[in-house]
């Protein structure tokens, strides 16, 4: 039987008016990979960020290999092999490569000074190991979010770590990245190293952990042996209740008039020749590897990009699109994949994210009516099952999935005919993930017309009439319900199909 590496005993965390974690029992051995999961807010991130010297402990007990550690830094947890990757890229984007790396560490020549030669040659060495065809002099700034997330990987790897904590790591990778990091923790797996996997992708859950562990509501619930178990026994114990269906999606074979129509666009030699057709009532779903050019697509559409030549029709009359508010106002809105960076104000209420967009209704003549203001942003949290203490909490105290549906709300309070979704269930927990299917699926019913970008293959199936397949900037396929498989998908997103 493998040795246990590490035994968190009992652990209680509070923050200001939170019991993050009650009595929370956590091990994990030598050569496995333990998965941890739960809804937003239920701890997970709590508990590691207590592993990685982030948080102190409120009270409980750390073992390493059987010995009882105290680790009140960042430093301790280094010096105990334990390795961090966050879910929030926290890399110096000004830096390069190698001096991320080894910042903090930095290997000196035999003055005692920084040794950069040095450094960027070891560095190379471990992007070569990673088979990455990047220069490790380059600045993290000129990388894409996937490169960085590949580095956060490596940079804990460099560290011989015995211990290693993956907070969702494949969220912004690629399909063929992700298999890189799943042969990656198979060796690493090889060698003695313990990682813990954090993820809201049942589907990894299954392929690579060994054990799974659920905390809800700060709260330890058990541990299962992943192959003695399913998917439907997991959620139940995540929220506390069966979700009897999980994709929440009632289909009709009756296709509505055509609300979107974009001919022949165009944009650089990035996106060539793009043309589909989106019809009243249904999901038209957007797969694709990343770089396919699928979130470009659609940025072109809601006027954030310029596009070179082509045409775009609502409810077959040409529009000109130049920005965003030409796009609203054909009733086109973009809910975007990066809810943190692009689309929330996150040290803001959620009221004043919900009515960003739809000032005009409150406020004339520089005199603001409030009551009205009220009513929107209570609508929307009302419909939408924002759990908050109220309107005028601030939106980043929230969780993920209350997060999203606060930027949902924002868009839908314009009233779209067309609603645009960009990973629209990234980041967040299943029991949120239902609830959005449960959104889109009424959405559809009140006669919104949707087009969601995924990378998460069972999503894109499940919720799709009709799914649009993108390969190097063009749409290689258009499948229908009896096509969808994921083979086939895979075929025509690799470009091995026409």
């Amino acid at each position: 039987m493998e040795s246990t590496l590490l035994l968190m005993k009992g652990v209680y965390k509070s923050f200001p008016g939170v019991k993050a974690l009650q009595d929370v029992d956590f091990d994990l051995r030598a050569g496995e990979v333990h998965a941890l999961l739960g809804e937003n807010g239920a701890g997970k991130s709590t508990l590691m960020k207590i592993l990685g010297g982030i948080y102190s402990i409120d009270k409980g007990q750390i073992f390493i290999n059987g010995k009882e550690v105290h680790i009140n830094s960042v430093r301790d947890a280094i010096k105990h092999r334990i390795s961090l990757i966050h879910q929030e890229i926290v890399l110096v984007t000004q830096m390069t490569i190698a001096e991320n790396i080894y910042l903090g560490r930095e290997l000196k020549d035999g003055f005692g000074l920084v040794d950069k030669k040095a450094m960027f040659s070891e560095a190379q060495k471990l992007m070569d190991d990673f088979q990455m065809d990047i220069s490790s002099d380059s600045l993290i700034s000129d990388l894409t979010v996937a490169q960085q997330q590949m580095i956060e990987i490596i940079k804990a790897v460099s560290f011989h770590s015995n211990i290693i904590v993956m907070d969702e790591p494949t969220s912004s990778l690629s399909d063929v990245e992700v298999r890189f990091l799943f042969n990656t923790i198979a060796n690493l797996k090889a060698n003695g190293v313990g990682i813990v996997y954090i993820t809201h992708r049942m589907s990894e859950l299954f392929e690579i952990s060994d054990r799974v562990t659920v905390l809800r509501d700060g709260l330890y619930i058990g541990t299962s042996v992943t192959k003695e178990t399913d998917v439907d026994s997991q959620i139940a114990m995540m929220v506390g209740r069966e979700l009897k269906r999980y994709y929440i999606r009632d289909f009709s074979e009756i296709r509505g008039e055509s609300v979107l129509r974009v001919e022949n666009l165009n944009k650089d030699d990035k996106i060539i020749s793009a043309s589909f057709e989106l019809f009243k009532g249904e999901i038209l779903g957007f797969a694709g590897l990343l770089g396919a050019q699928r979130s470009e697509l659609m940025q072109c559409i809601f006027g954030l990009l310029p596009f070179d030549s082509g045409g775009i029709y609502v409810n077959d009359q040409k529009v000109t699109i130049n920005n965003p508010n030409d796009a609203i106002k054909n009733g086109i809105v973009y809910v975007t994949e990066n809810r943190k960076e692009e689309g929330l104000f996150l040290d803001r209420t959620v009221k004043y994210n919900i009515t960003l967009n739809v000032l005009h209704r409150f406020i004339r003549w520089l005199k603001s009516d409030s009551s009205v203001e009220d009513e929107i942003a209570d609508n929307y949290m009302d419909k939408l099952s924002i759990k908050a203490t109220g309107t005028a909490q601030i939106v980043r105290t929230l969780s993920g999935g209350n997060q999203q549906k606060t930027l949902i709300s924002k868009w839908l309070a314009t009233n779209p005919r067309i609603l645009i979704m960009d990973e629209p269930t990234r980041g967040v927990d299943v029991g949120a993930k239902a609830e959005i299917y449960a959104i889109m699926n009424q959405l559809l019913k009140e006669g919104v017309s949707i087009i969601m970008i995924s990378s998460e293959l069972p999503e894109v199936i499940n919720m799709s009439d009709r799914i649009a397949v993108m390969y190097n900037g063009t749409i290689s396929k258009i499948l229908d319900k009896e096509q969808f498989d994921q083979e086939t998908i895979m075929q025509y997103a690799t470009g091995r199909k026409d």
